[in-house]
C-alpha cells in the first residue's frame, strides 16, 4: 500500500497536475479533496470531466465517474457485493477505493486518453426496435453506423501514418515546393502563349505539337510493350531450356536405369505425393483454417489495451496450472493399460513427427534443387551470351578455383610488399627533406657567423679537408682488405642475385602474360570506343538523312497535290514566287537606271548653271556689303547693266 501511495504522490507532483504533495499531506486529505483529485485525473484523461464536485450532487458525481471508469474498462476487485461497496466508497471518497483507482489511472494515462477519445465516437447508441420501424430513424441509424465504420478505418490509417515515419514538416515543404513549381510553370506557359500568339499559324503549330506529343507518348508505350514482350520471350526461352534440360535428364535417367529401378522410383514418388495429399496438406489446411478463424475472431473483437493483455495472460496461466494439475492427477492414478497405450501413442506421435519432418525436409530439398537448377540455367545462359564459352564443371572448375586462389594469395602478398615499400619510401623521402632543410639552415647560420668573424669560407675548407681525409681513410681501408674477403663478398652477391632471379622468374613470366592481356584489353577497349563513336556518327547521319528524306517527300506531296493551298506551301512554289518578285524588282531598277542615264547630261548642266548662279549672287552680296561698309568716296551710277564710279 505504501508503494502505491508513493507512486500516486510522485505522479501527482509531476506535469500536468503539479500538486506538491508528500506522503503525509496526501494521506491526511479529506474525502471531498480525494474525490476532487480523482476528478482532476479523470479530467486529464477526458476533458469533459472538468467539474467542481462541490457544485455537483454526490449521486451525479458517482454516476459520471462510474460510467467513465466503465468506458475505460476498469474492473474493481471482488464480486457483486464488492461492487456495491465500491460504489458506496466512491460516493463517500473512501481511501481503500480511491487509491487503487488513482494508481490504475496514473499507470496508463496515455493509453486511457486514447481510449476515452475513441469512446466518444465508437460507443454505439442503442435505439429501441420500435423506433427503428420508422424509415427516417432507420436511415439515420444506418448512416450513423456507416460513419462509425468510416471513423474506424480513418483512425487505423492515421495510426499507421503516425508509425510509418512520415514527417508533416517534410510534407508541407514538399507541398510548398510543388506550389512554387506550379506557379513558375503557369508563368512560363503564359509567357510562351504570348510569344506564340505573335507567330503566324500558331494554332496549327500547337495542334501539330500536340500530335507530336501524343505520338511520342505512343512511341514510349510501344517501346514499353516491346520490352515487356522481350522479357516474356526471355522467360519463355528460359522455360523452354528448363523443360529441355528436364527432358534431357529424364532421357538420361531412362537410358541408364532399368525398369525395376524406374518402377521403384515411381512408387516412392507416388507414396510421397499420396502422403503429402492425404495427410500433410489436409493437416496444414486445417491448421491454416484454424489460424484464419482465430485471426478473424481477434479482428472482430474491440481493441485491447495493456490491462486486457495482462488479464488474458493471467487467465492463460491459470488454465495452464489447471492442465498441469489434471496431468498430475492422471499420472497419480498410474493405470497399467493406459500407461501402455500412452507409450504406444507416444511412439506413434514421435514416428509421425519424424515422418512429417522428413517430408518437409524432402519438400524443401526439392524446392531448393529446382531453384538451384533454375539459377544454374540462367547463369549458363548469361555466360554463353557474354563470351560464348561453356561453363566449367566438376574437376575443371575446382582446378580453376584453386589456381585463382593461389594467384590471389601471391598477388595479395606482392601488393602488401609494394605498399610497405611505398610507405617506407615516403617516410625516408620526408626524412631526407627535413634533414636537407635543417642542413641548409645550419649552413646559412654558419656562413653569417663566419662573415661576422671575418673568416668566410672556413667551414667549406674544413668540410673539404674532412671529406679528403675520409676518402683517404676509406682508400686505406679498401687497400687493407684482403682479396679473399672481396671474392667471398662477390660469391655471396652472385648467389643472392641468382636466388632473387629464380624467385622472380615465375612472377615476371606471369606479369608479362598479364601485360599482354592488359594490352589486348586496351586495344579491344579502344576498338570498342571507335566503333561506338562510328555508330553514333552513322546514327546521326541516318537521322539527318531521314529528316532530309522526310522534307523531300513532304515537298513532293505538296508539289504533286491538287490542293492549291497545299501547293502554295511547297518550297518550290515559294522559291519560284521569290524569283518572280526579284525579277520584277530588277526590271523596275533597270528602267529607273535607264531614266537616270537619259536625264544625267541635262541635269548636270542645270546643276552647273545653278552653281554659277550661286557664285554670282554671292559676289553681288559681297559687293553690296563692301559698298555699305566703305565711306562715300564717289558716286556709283548704274546704266544699262553697268556700274560707273564718279569721283
Amino acid at each position: 500500500m505504501s508503494d502505491q501511495i508513493k507512486f500516486i504522490v510522485d505522479n501527482l507532483n509531476k506535469e500536468p497536475f503539479r500538486k506538491n504533495y508528500n506522503l503525509i499531506t496526501f494521506d491526511s486529505l479529506e474525502p471531498m479533496q480525494l474525490l476532487q483529485i480523482l476528478n482532476d485525473v479523470l479530467a486529464e484523461i477526458d476533458p469533459k470531466q472538468v467539474v467542481d464536485i462541490r457544485e455537483e450532487m454526490p449521486e451525479h458525481t458517482a454516476k459520471r465517474m462510474l460510467s467513465l471508469l466503465g468506458i475505460l474498462k476498469y474492473k474493481p476487485p471482488g464480486n457483486a457485493t464488492d461492487m456495491s461497496t465500491f460504489r458506496q466508497g466512491l460516493v463517500i471518497g473512501s481511501k481503500p477505493v480511491i487509491y487503487p483507482v488513482l494508481h490504475w489511472l496514473l499507470q496508463r494515462t496515455n493509453e486511457l486518453k486514447k481510449r476515452a477519445y475513441l469512446a466518444r465516437f465508437l460507443i454505439k447508441l442503442e435505439v429501441p426496435s420500435e423506433f427503428l420501424q420508422d424509415e427516417t430513424v432507420a436511415d439515420t441509424n444506418k448512416q450513423y453506423e456507416e460513419l462509425m465504420e468510416a471513423f474506424k478505418t480513418l483512425h487505423k490509417e492515421c495510426e499507421q501514418l503516425k508509425t510509418s515515419g512520415f514527417s508533416t514538416a517534410e510534407i508541407r515543404r514538399d507541398i510548398s515546393a510543388m506550389e512554387d513549381e506550379k506557379d513558375q510553370l503557369i508563368k512560363r506557359v503564359e509567357r510562351l502563349k504570348k510569344r506564340v500568339e505573335t507567330v503566324q499559324n500558331h494554332q496549327r503549330m500547337l495542334k501539330i505539337a500536340r500530335q507530336l506529343r501524343v505520338e511520342k507518348e505512343r512511341e514510349e508505350f510501344l517501346a514499353q510493350q516491346k520490352q515487356e514482350q522481350k522479357n516474356q520471350l526471355f522467360h519463355a526461352v528460359q522455360r523452354l531450356q528448363r523443360v529441355q534440360n528436364q527432358l534431357k535428364s529424364m532421357r538420361h535417367a531412362a537410358a541408364d536405369a532399368k525398369p525395376e529401378s524406374l518402377m521403384k522410383r515411381l512408387e516412392e514418388e507416388i507414396k510421397f505425393n499420396s502422403y503429402m495429399v492425404t495427410e500433410k496438406f489436409p493437416k496444414e489446411l486445417e491448421s491454416k483454417k484454424k489460424e484464419l478463424h482465430f485471426l478473424q475472431k481477434v479482428v472482430s473483437e474491440p481493441a485491447m489495451g495493456h490491462s486486457d493483455l495482462l488479464e488474458l495472460e493471467s487467465n492463460i496461466n491459470e488454465i495452464n496450472t489447471q492442465i498441469n494439475q489434471l496431468i498430475e492427477k492422471k499420472m497419480m492414478r498410474n493405470e497399467p493399460i493406459e500407461g501402455k497405450l500412452s507409450l504406444y501413442r507416444q511412439q506413434a506421435s514421435i514416428i509421425s513427427r519424424k515422418k512429417e519432418a522428413k517430408a518437409e525436409e524432402l519438400q524443401e530439398a526439392k524446392e531448393k534443387l529446382a531453384s538451384l537448377e533454375r539459377e544454374v540455367s540462367v547463369k549458363t545462359n548469361q555466360t554463353r551470351e557474354f563470351d560464348g564459352t561453356e561453363v566449367l564443371k566438376g574437376d575443371e572448375f575446382k582446378r580453376y578455383v584453386s589456381k585463382l586462389r593461389s594467384k590471389s594469395t601471391v598477388f595479395k602478398k606482392k601488393h602488401q610488399i609494394i605498399a610497405e615499400f611505398k610507405a617506407e619510401f615516403g617516410l625516408l623521402q620526408r626524412t631526407e627533406e627535413l634533414l636537407k632543410q635543417r642542413h641548409e639552415n645550419v649552413q646559412h647560420q654558419l656562413r653569417t657567423i663566419e662573415e661576422k668573424k671575418g673568416i668566410s669560407g672556413y667551414s667549406y675548407t674544413q668540410e673539404e679537408l674532412e671529406r679528403v681525409s675520409a676518402l683517404k681513410s676509406e682508400v686505406d681501408e679498401m687497400k687493407g682488405r684482403t682479396l679473399d674477403d672481396m671474392s667471398e663478398m662477390v660469391k655471396k652477391l652472385n648467389s643472392l642475385v641468382s636466388e632473387k632471379k629464380s624467385a622472380l622468374a615465375p612472377v615476371i613470366k606471369e606479369l608479362r602474360q598479364l601485360r599482354q592481356k592488359c594490352q589486348e584489353v586496351r586495344g579491344l577497349r579502344e576498338e570498342c570506343l571507335q566503333e561506338e563513336s562510328r555508330y553514333h556518327y552513322t546514327n546521326c547521319m541516318i537521322k539527318n538523312l531521314e529528316v532530309q528524306l522526310r522534307r523531300a517527300t513532304d515537298e513532293m506531296k505538296a508539289y504533286v497535290s491538287s490542293d492549291q493551298q497545299e501547293k502554295r506551301k511547297a518550297i518550290r512554289e515559294q522559291y519560284t514566287k521569290n524569283i518572280t518578285e526579284q525579277e520584277n524588282l530588277g526590271k523596275k531598277l533597270r528602267e529607273k537606271q535607264k531614266a537616270v542615264r537619259e536625264s544625267h547630261g541635262p541635269n548636270m548642266k542645270q546643276a552647273k548653271m545653278w552653281r554659277d548662279f550661286e557664285q554670282l549672287m554671292e559676289c553681288k552680296k559681297q559687293c553690296f556689303l563692301k559698298q555699305q561698309s566703305q565711306t562715300s568716296i564717289g558716286q556709283v551710277i548704274q546704266e544699262g547693266g553697268e556700274d560707273r564710279l564718279i569721283l
